[in-house]
């Protein structure tokens, strides 16, 4: 299944200028991302190869739930997200952002630059802030390449059932790309490490601030889960696989303190590129 389907909007032209990180004033923003340098334990795979497993995972997890067949909000969410991107130290990646048609409540990404968020979560936000702050957080985990990784940990430890190694797929043709590409959608159901989804949270608010956009989107949405009882079905999996929200907002208090309240739009919600589309 290609991705280019019918309802994913591609990348958006935005012919918009990256904006300097020190004209923004942000040049103390590194110490809470802490995100210029290469990822830790990156897997040593090119980049090529990271958008095929990407664009293989992205593709088995679209034939569970489709994209939302609302053209108009998909092409919000990539407006928003394609933005961010542009913040960060991958520019260049063939980004693609999605909404998954479920109720449930989550947002998730691939090696490579898919990032989808269902419609579930998106009717829990109020601005497109918090849209930022979410999907930023997504596109830490790709410049991070947390998965990748993952994925490679897991297979050397035989956690997963097509445990193979990215480096011998590489080398071993299309039935170990298949076996990757299985082990990696193995993941979803098993979530990350903890520390990768604090650092994401870090990284997210650095790229949204960046971006122009409140830091305070992201601490917003986890207050918000965090008001959601935990035995609701549509936030089983997320809570299953992600750190609790209170959590996260603990570790990000005292990441942030005082020191991004000079970022803040002090309820004046970002309309970058219109009203909130949901």
């Amino acid at each position: 299944m290609k991705l280019s389907q019918r309802y994913l909007v591609g990348l958006i032209a935005l012919g918009l200028s990256l904006p300097a990180f020190a004209a923004l004033g942000l040049s103390n923003l590194g110490k809470l991302g802490g995100f210029m340098s290469k990822a830790k334990g990156a897997a040593p795979i090119n980049e090529a190869k990271e958008i095929e497993i990407g664009s293989g995972i992205a593709s088995r997890l679209l034939g569970a739930a489709p994209l939302v067949a609302d053209p108009s909000m998909q092409q919000y969410v990539n407006k928003v997200g394609m933005w961010l991107a542009l913040q960060s130290e991958r520019p260049d990646l063939p980004w693609h952002f999605g909404v998954l048609e479920s109720a449930n409540v989550n947002a998730f990404a691939t090696p490579g630059g898919y990032v989808f968020i269902t419609r579930g979560l998106l009717r829990k936000m109020r601005s497109e802030d918090e849209l930022a702050g979410v999907l930023a957080h997504e596109i830490a985990h790709v410049l991070r390449k947390h998965h990748l990784v993952a994925i490679q940990k897991a297979a050397k430890r035989g956690l997963m059932s097509e445990a193979v190694s990215v480096v011998a797929a590489e080398r071993g043709g299309n039935a170990n790309w298949n076996k990757v590409i299985s082990a990696g959608t193995e993941l979803y159901a098993r979530g990350l490490d903890k520390g990768d989804e604090f650092e994401a949270d870090r990284m997210g608010v650095v790229i949204a601030t960046r971006a122009g956009y409140d830091p305070f989107g992201l601490p917003a949405v986890l207050q918000t889960l965090d008001s959601i009882n935990a035995k609701d079905s549509g936030v089983a999996l997320m809570f299953k696989t992600h750190p609790t929200p209170a959590a996260r907002l603990e570790l990000l208090d005292r990441a942030m303190g005082t020191g991004m309240d000079a970022y803040s739009g002090a309820g004046k919600p970002n309309l970058r590129f219109g009203k909130i589309v949901r």
